[in-house]
């Protein structure tokens, strides 16, 4: 796990300070296994096992006794010396844009006297975390370091809104499972000045009485391809790394070859590797990596290395069926001679729920962590810098609740083509007959309603969410309970009427707050977007091999910025993502794809989830015996093991909502169990985070 911390303070109002750190009362403090990146009066430190090319600092001459100017850019970014320099000196005059527009994944830093402004990104993968401390604000890029700095407990309010609705930022605010603790939205910078901090957001937000002007497609397709290609560069062009020195191979094992052996003792293979699934998401990655042409320093100017091969690895679940014609697809991709294609096979052992007791404490809970497991194994074969297709879907796909957003530019015909295809994914039945009819009507009454509507209307509903009984099977159900400005999550129906309850005041307080409404359709898939982000840090937290870097592209700030100026037409066109991926490649120069490129696979997923919690169902009972969200009044523990007990017979019930609510209990015990804390020093916390180890009572809500 890699963060970095950093505080601003008044203190050096008062006088100079001595030691890196203080505390404001000449008492020190600093992260464990730190490394500074500048010192007092508002120190900032990178800590965990950060490459040594993505820490960068860049520091412009000023006259003496000018403010000191200074950026640090920590992660993976494609600018160089001179375009950080001059993004510095944009900063310095308040065009913050330009610290979120270069390739790559990262966070940036600047400080320029005693202001210091940190960027977050647009897709939330990279989050920004601040709490008064000491006369003053401390921020990092991880919510458990703060809540050690300031002994925070639970806020067991912001799990209950969590779980109820995790795909609606009204209900979760800007807090954190630790109080005190705020996160800023994606999109926003932190400004501190001299300890008061300011959260101001640097994208433009498009009005809702006027359209924007519509982007062609052909050049919003090739605002996308620009971007991917630059953000898959990024990562090829940067210095390679080979895997830290692990135990020596214990020489040749019977079935297993130099691969497997190295994925035992848990080391990556050096060089370039990316996942491909035989998805367009993972398979565009590889194709790009492999053959982007124009890389310097590489034989006929393709791609990788001069000689080296993309390790392409594809996960085989044996004990699923149904992903032939997907791991058909990934063999023709993997034909190509700049691939070296491995096949990780895993039967029950890398189902979901596998391995529950093991795994690290991540900074957050997210439903990522019953899969960490099956992750675990698939990413021990790959590469010490790996592409991964995550958040493809998210960024390029059209939210159902775009289609009210047409209606409200008058774009009826662009409506067709996806109803039509909503009812043909029914199969032929007379409930098929009213999805079209059904779709258009819930478009027209989102678009009609206004957000405090909205939200009303669905702080409303929320209590009922416990008599839910649809299981959202079909995707013309999904689509129609994803038509409206907030929709309790698929954890909702398990909770206590309590918890829902607080979760219902959250939402009403949000509607008769001012706000900067966007359209429903763009406010919804931001909303997915930001949450697929979350899970998607957590996932790498969880499933962490030492040396190895997960690239996400899909996240990157000019690939989400590039996607959404695709038009809206083009986006709810069915098979819109793999038909714009297609494009892409061909505008990189390839074009010879297998039959089935872009068909869907979540059917293969849920199988997989179904199999996994019907093996693990008497550690899931046990993990539910005594649960912690009993003890903190969000469940109640017989509703949950009755709940386990008939999906794991085969009665449909969302399966998503299952793994959020073991996600949740699994990371409350391993929070409470921790041992030491993030911080040294004489002023050092004396107690972690959930002081004394125990989840605090639930607090009576007032009438």
């Amino acid at each position: 796990m890699r963060w970095l911390v950093g505080w601003s303070s008044i203190a050096a109002s008062f006088g100079t300070v001595g030691a890196v750190g203080h505390h404001g009362d000449g008492r020190t403090v600093q992260p464990v296994g730190s490394q500074l990146l500048w010192g007092d009066p508002d120190p900032l430190w990178a800590v965990g096992d950060w490459r040594p090319d993505e820490i960068r600092i860049i520091t412009v001459a000023t006259p003496e006794g000018a403010p000191t100017t200074r950026l640090a850019v920590l992660g993976c970014c494609g600018a160089t010396d001179e375009q950080l320099r001059v993004g510095l000196l944009a900063a310095r005059g308040g065009a913050l844009r330009h610290l979120t527009a270069w390739s790559g994944s990262y966070t940036a830093v600047v400080q320029i006297g005693r202001r210091i402004t940190v960027a977050g990104d647009l897709a939330g993968a990279r989050p920004v975390f601040h709490t008064p401390w000491a006369n003053g604000t401390a921020y990092a890029t991880a919510a458990l370091p703060l809540a050690d700095l300031i002994e925070a407990q639970l806020d067991i309010g912001h799990l209950a809104a969590l779980l109820a609705c995790p795909e609606t930022p009204e209900a979760l605010g800007d807090g954190t499972p630790y109080e005190g603790v705020k996160r800023i939205p994606p999109g926003h910078a932190l400004i501190l000045r001299e300890g008061s901090r300011e959260i101001t957001g640097y994208e433009a937000v498009a009005s809702l009485a006027v359209a924007a002007p519509q982007t062609d497609p052909v050049s919003a397709v090739e605002g996308v391809r620009d971007a991917l290609v630059d953000a898959v560069r990024a990562r090829l062009t940067a210095p390679r790394h080979a895997p830290e020195t692990l135990p020596p191979d214990p020489g040749p094992v019977p079935g297993m070859g130099p691969a497997e052996r190295r994925a035992a003792r848990g080391a990556p293979v050096p060089g370039i590797g990316s996942d491909l699934s035989g998805g367009s998401a993972s398979a565009t990655l590889a194709l790009l990596a492999a053959g982007l042409p124009g890389l310097p320093g590489t034989v006929l100017g393709h791609g990788t290395g001069a000689g080296e091969r993309l390790l392409a690895v594809t996960f085989n679940d044996l004990s699923a069926q149904g992903r032939e014609d997907e791991l058909e697809r990934a063999r023709s991709i993997a034909a190509n001679p700049r691939l070296h294609h491995v096949v990780v096979a895993a039967g029950e052992e890398a189902l979901p729920y596998a391995s529950l007791e093991s795994g690290p404490l991540t900074d957050e809970p997210a439903p990522s962590l019953v899969v960490a497991e099956r992750h675990r194994r698939r990413l021990a074969a790959g590469s010490a810098d790996h592409f991964v297709g995550h958040g493809a879907r998210q960024v390029l796909d059209a939210h159902p609740a775009r289609l009210a957003d047409l209606l409200m530019d008058r774009r009826r015909r662009h409506i067709l083509r996806p109803v039509a295809a909503l009812a043909r994914a029914e199969g032929p039945s007379t409930h098929s007959l009213f999805v079209p009819l059904a779709v258009y009507r819930a478009a027209r009454r989102l678009a009609r309603t206004s957000y405090r509507t909205g939200l009303e209307t669905a702080a409303a509903l929320l209590p009922d969410a416990r008599r839910d009984t649809s299981g959202l099977d079909t995707p013309a159900d999904a689509s129609l309970a994803s038509l409206a400005w907030s929709r309790p999550g698929p954890a909702a129906r398990w909770l206590t009427g309590e918890a829902l309850a607080e979760v219902s005041v959250r939402l009403q307080e949000a509607a008769i707050r001012p706000a900067s409404v966007q359209r429903p359709g763009e406010a919804r898939a931001r909303a997915a977007l930001a949450r697929h982000a979350a899970d998607q840090r957590i996932l790498e937290q969880a499933a962490e091999i030492r040396s190895q870097r997960l690239h996400a592209p899909y996240l990157d700030n000019q690939v989400v910025r590039a996607a959404r100026a695709l038009p809206e037409s083009l986006r709810v066109q069915p098979g819109a993502r793999a038909a714009i991926l297609r494009r892409v490649l061909a505008g990189a120069g390839i074009h010879d794809l297998p039959p089935g490129w872009g068909a869907p696979s979540q059917a293969t997923s849920t199988a997989a989830g179904r199999i996994g919690l019907r093996t693990a169902l008497p550690d899931l009972i046990a993990l539910f015996d005594a649960p912690l969200l009993a003890d903190a009044g969000l469940v109640e523990a017989r509703v949950v093991r009755k709940a386990l007990r008939a999906a794991a017979e085969g009665e449909p019930l969302p399966l998503d909502g299952l793994a959020e609510l073991a996600s949740t209990e699994l990371w409350l015990r391993r929070l409470v169990t921790r041992r030491g804390t993030c911080w040294t020093g004489t002023a050092a916390p004396r107690q972690r985070a959930v002081a004394g180890g125990v989840v605090p009572a639930r607090r009576t809500l007032q009438s």
